[in-house]
C-alpha cells in the first residue's frame, strides 16, 4: 500500500513520484491600519495603509519573482502577482508589482493628498499574472 504525503502544495508518493496538486488560494481579508503624513515632491500627503490579516496563508511562490512575465516599467524582475487597491467605485488608486513575500501583505498603502478626502472605503485585487486568476479582498472603511 502506497503512503501519500503532503508536502509544499503536492503529493508525494512512497515510491518517489510526485503528483502536483491545485494550491488553495484564499480570498485576502484586509483592515485598516491607519494614517500618516509625510512629504513628497513638495507637497504633504496622508499615507492609508492597509494589513492583509490572513498573508500567512497565501503561498511564498506568489511572490516570486517572474522574469518571464511582462515587467513592471523597468522592473524586469517584478513578481508573479501584483496587487492594486480600488476605491468603493472601483478605480484603482495605487499598485504594488514587486513585493516579495506573503508578509509583505502586511504594509500596503496608498496616498491622498493633505486636506483631500479619502475614498470611503477601499479594497484590495491580488493578480495572479501567472495562472490569470484574481484574489478580491473584502471591503474595508478608510475612516
Amino acid at each position: 500500500m502506497m503512503r501519500l504525503v503532503a508536502m509544499f502544495g503536492a503529493f508525494v508518493l512512497a515510491a518517489g513520484v510526485t503528483v502536483a496538486t491545485a494550491q488553495t488560494v484564499p480570498a485576502p481579508r484586509i483592515a485598516f491600519a491607519g494614517t500618516e503624513s509625510y512629504e513628497a515632491g513638495g507637497k504633504q500627503w496622508t499615507r492609508y495603509r492597509i494589513t492583509v490579516t490572513n498573508r500567512s496563508d497565501f503561498p511564498g511562490e506568489l511572490f516570486m519573482p517572474a522574469p518571464t512575465l511582462p515587467p513592471c516599467g523597468l522592473n524586469a524582475e517584478a513578481s508573479r502577482t501584483w496587487v492594486d487597491i480600488h476605491d468603493g467605485q472601483r478605480r484603482k488608486l495605487y499598485g504594488f508589482c514587486a513585493l516579495r513575500t506573503p508578509k509583505d501583505l502586511g504594509s500596503l498603502w496608498f496616498a491622498v493628498e493633505k486636506n483631500q478626502s479619502p475614498p470611503l472605503q477601499v479594497y484590495i485585487v491580488l493578480i495572479d499574472r501567472q495562472t490569470n486568476r484574481t484574489y478580491t479582498s473584502n471591503f474595508v472603511a478608510t475612516r
